[in-house]
């Protein structure tokens, strides 16, 4: 009898040390949880490309951290002026790092986040067959572009079309300060072609052509802390929850590829 009580008490013990290390495992492995934030507030300046993505992402922040999320979205000339002269917010998710410049006095980190690819776009079937920078000069391609001052996409076009000695040849019908225009002028047969990002391609409507003219223009995405930031909690939280795989899942989703 004693014998088996000795080995039945062995045999609980070793139960209980593999539950308890089995427990210990598991918290190993267990992500961190958000720190409760209610009560604090950020506000975010973000281009107007990237509305879909970044109100996701920060409405997801929010959620799982209580921290009440106010974005501004605008095409990068606004937003630059807009910090210049308040002198206010906590982070700007610009379009390239570029955009930082007119700001980088008020900028005192920055990350990247994901690559911004310009690409060639066209109605499905490419019906003019553009198959390069230098058939956008053909008799009767009209280009929409976007606006070479005040956003990131409008200045990358005119660049390559520049390098190509081709901007004064092309016929451009319009300019937007934002990139999603372009795509609904395309789909809507308001234009022949279109330099936009990728993301805002739809490929059920619309195709992209001459996909090497463009690939030295890639951009990145980066996030840019504002020393007007007030709450150094909630920024570094905001923070970390750009660099997690929730995070970076809302952008890839989105046609976006994380920066390396």
């Amino acid at each position: 009898m004693k014998f088996r009580k000795y080995i039945a008490s062995i045999l609980i013990g070793g139960i209980m040390l593999m539950s308890f290390i089995g427990c210990s495992s598991s918290a190993e492995i267990m992500p961190e949880k958000t720190e409760n934030l209610s009560g604090h507030e950020l506000f975010v300046y973000c281009g107007a490309g990237m509305k879909v993505p970044f109100q996701e992402i920060a409405d997801k922040f929010q959620e799982v951290s209580g921290c009440e999320m106010i974005v501004n979205f605008a095409n990068a000339a606004q937003i630059q002026n807009q910090i210049n002269t308040t002198k206010e917010g906590d982070f700007f998710i610009a379009g390239s790092k570029e955009e930082l410049k007119p700001v980088e006095e008020l900028v005192t980190e920055s990350i990247d986040l994901v690559k911004h690819i310009p690409v060639l776009a066209v109605q499905k079937g490419n019906p003019k067959n553009i198959l390069s920078l230098k058939d956008l000069t053909n008799e009767g391609v009209r280009l929409v572009l976007g606006d070479g001052d005040s956003t990131p996409i409008g200045k990358v076009a005119n660049k390559a079309l520049k390098d190509m000695s081709i901007l004064e040849k092309v016929n451009i019908v319009s300019r937007t300060l934002t990139a999603a225009p372009m795509a609904i002028a395309l789909e809507n047969d308001e234009c022949d072609a279109a330099i936009i990002w990728k993301e805002n391609v739809n490929e059920e409507k619309l195709e992209i052509t001459a996909k090497d003219d463009l690939e030295k223009y890639i951009k990145v995405v980066p996030s840019a802390s504002l020393s007007s930031s007030v709450d150094s909690k909630a920024s570094e939280a905001f923070i970390e929850f750009l660099k997690t795989d929730e995070a970076k899942n809302i952008w890839q989703e989105n046609g976006y590829e994380i920066a390396e």
